[in-house]
């Protein structure tokens, strides 16, 4: 029980150490880290009451068959309800947050909420998994960096609605949409190669997703450095 738990947690916890390393020269305090970590937590039953309701409504369906209606599960029952409730609770964190006062704390504490949400939802799969090994090195090096990487876009620009206020409608808008967009592209590669499809679109796709990740991880890095420089 204790070596797939750690397994979950590892690489939550390795991304809130790069993340920290890189804003060493101005570190925040880590009982804010803490805090912002724990309401990530939080996200994962706000996004359930979001989408359960819309289950039960008939919004989201229980099964999909189409790609159509796996790009349309990505989205309605992942990537928009995840990140709208990470939204909101990073949103309720930094409001009146005297320690947001630099254009990288918009991404440390974003990052600290999608990491606190990561993990949670690391652990629900791994350790609920009979094969869980396979599971947790899979999500390791996938799906965790990928919610690091939603994080570092939807701080990103929460720092500049702040920093920027003349373009403060435009940025604001860009902290949902681009980790919607982001995140939604990503779990629409993964959800189509779970319907039936030919072995030739199926290894596009999957080529396809590696090279998302690559740019979204690349994209991410340079966001970090933007932020840094200012």
């Amino acid at each position: 029980m204790y070596l797939p738990l750690l397994s979950a947690l590892l690489p939550a916890i390795a991304l809130l150490g790069y993340i920290c390393w890189r804003d060493r020269k101005s570190p925040e305090p880590i009982g804010q880290l803490l805090k912002a970590t724990a309401l990530g937590v939080l996200a994962i039953p706000l996004t359930l009451a979001i989408v359960y309701p819309l289950q039960w409504i008939g919004v989201i369906p229980e099964e999909y068959t189409t790609i159509f209606g796996a790009i349309y599960d990505a989205f309605m029952s992942a990537a928009i309800p995840e990140e709208l409730s990470k939204l909101f609770l990073l949103w309720l964190f930094l409001r009146k947050n005297p320690y947001f006062d630099e254009r990288m704390d918009g991404i440390v504490y974003a990052v600290c909420v999608s990491l606190g949400f990561a993990g949670l939802e690391n652990v629900l799969y791994v350790v609920l998994d009979e094969d869980w090994a396979s599971v947790a090195i899979s999500r390791a090096i996938f799906a965790v960096p990928g919610h690091f990487c939603f994080g570092v876009l939807m701080g990103y620009f929460y720092s500049l609605a702040k920093f920027e206020p003349q373009h403060r409608m435009r940025y604001s808008a860009l902290a949902l949409l681009a980790p919607i967009v982001a995140h939604g592209i990503y779990d629409s590669l993964l959800f189509i190669m779970q319907v039936y499809i030919p072995t030739w679109l199926e290894s596009i796709l999957l080529l396809g997703f590696l090279i998302f990740c690559f740019y979204l991880w690349k994209w991410a890095a340079k966001s970090i450095k933007r932020h840094l420089e200012k």
